[in-house]
């Protein structure tokens, strides 16, 4: 990942730290590509208690607009835990080259990255806005089928 951000570092929820660290250990050996980023992302990021982070840096449920460089196009979606993605209600899980690269930005941030096609992208943060409940609290549990 190249960042080509106006701020010098990511800034990053701290209560967030341990579980994206843990996530992207466990995701080294079956998706290195987004794990490697995640990794460089969490060791030079800014970490804030969530109180200091400021509202319109991207952060798990925040709600981002923004502009895809090579597309042409302006794309809307949540920034998600793993479990959470769903594509088709616009949900982008973090273990994703996009969702790395949304990690910590805020408007007006530009932002490159390679997809797992090795296809170099860029993208512009237009707005950040959250979703009502709280990044931090983890997912309900969903129903085991038998």
């Amino acid at each position: 990942m190249c960042p080509t951000s106006r701020r010098s570092r990511p800034a990053i929820d701290m209560t967030l730290i341990e579980r994206l660290d843990t996530l992207a250990g466990a995701a080294i050996a079956r998706l290195p590509d987004v794990a490697y980023p995640l990794i460089t992302k969490l060791t030079s990021a800014r970490l804030l208690a969530p109180a200091r982070l400021p509202s319109d840096v991207v952060t798990i449920g925040s709600e981002v607009l923004y502009h895809d460089d090579q597309g042409a196009r302006d794309r809307r979606v949540t920034l998600s835990w793993p479990e959470d993605a769903d594509i088709s209600r616009r949900s982008v899980s973090i273990l994703t080259p996009v969702g790395v690269a949304l990690l910590g930005l805020s408007a007006g941030d530009r932002f490159q990255w390679q997809t797992r096609a090795g296809e170099r992208r860029s993208l512009t943060v237009l707005q950040v806005g959250s979703e009502p409940r709280s990044a931090a609290a983890p997912a309900a549990p969903r129903p085991r089928l038998s």
